[in-house]
């Protein structure tokens, strides 16, 4: 029977850009991933300043990205991976923070049988023994890192880490792509009127305008 493969991409989305879409088309493409979830956090623990639209439209932007016919016309997406939104991260009604090991674990109840995965960045990756619950997050998935490819991730830059043999080997280094874009950059652009073609969506830019986020 074959397994399977399920991502967790996690993060503020604020907003989604151009560059998430290719980042997870890449991992898919890489890692024969069947379907990667995008999910925006409601309240991230390690980051004392919160997002600047709402879960719920930062929600509505995922979903209006990852349209099929919104996606980059390079094609990037591969069409046996289903890419989806996903509310396992929304907030907590008492505006506690939201933590990837209780997301996963909830993740872990819904696909049993599924190999799971998470898609994150390298500074987010070396920061992981701040996370909680750190063993237990290298012991629910199996970790896609992406590694900018003009400065890769080198053992002594994980060697703080303290990864066991095990936990090392579901630690996986993504370098096929490079998307130097700036989401504080993106906002501070949008602030000041600039549409930002190219970067992203059509639909996300069109539903950022009418619904006046980021002035």
């Amino acid at each position: 029977m074959v397994r399977m493969r399920v991502a967790f991409f996690g993060g503020t989305f604020d907003p989604i850009h151009r560059g998430h879409l290719r980042l997870a088309a890449a991992a898919a493409d890489a890692f024969a991933l069947d379907r990667v979830f995008f999910a925006p956090v409601g309240q991230q623990p390690l980051k004392s300043e919160g997002s600047i639209a709402s879960f719920e439209d930062r929600l509505a932007m995922i979903s209006l990205a990852i349209a099929s016919d919104d996606l980059p016309a390079s094609n990037l997406q591969p069409p046996t991976c289903n890419f989806l939104v996903s509310n396992l991260d929304a907030p907590h009604p008492d505006g506690t923070p939201n933590y990837t090991v209780d997301t996963l674990a909830a993740l872990v109840l819904e696909y049993p049988t599924a190999s799971l995965f998470v898609l994150t960045g390298a500074d987010s990756f070396l920061d992981l023994r701040r996370w909680r619950s750190p063993d237990r997050l290298l012991a629910l998935a199996e970790w896609i890192v992406v590694n900018r490819p003009e400065f890769p991730l080198t053992e002594a830059q994980l060697a703080p880490l303290a990864l066991t043999p095990v936990q090392r080997s579901r630690v996986h280094l993504l370098t096929s792509v490079h998307e130097d874009v700036s989401a504080t950059e993106l906002r501070r652009r949008l602030h000041v009127g600039d549409p930002c073609p190219g970067l992203l969506p059509p639909t996300v830019a069109a539903y950022i305008q009418s619904h006046h986020l980021y002035l």
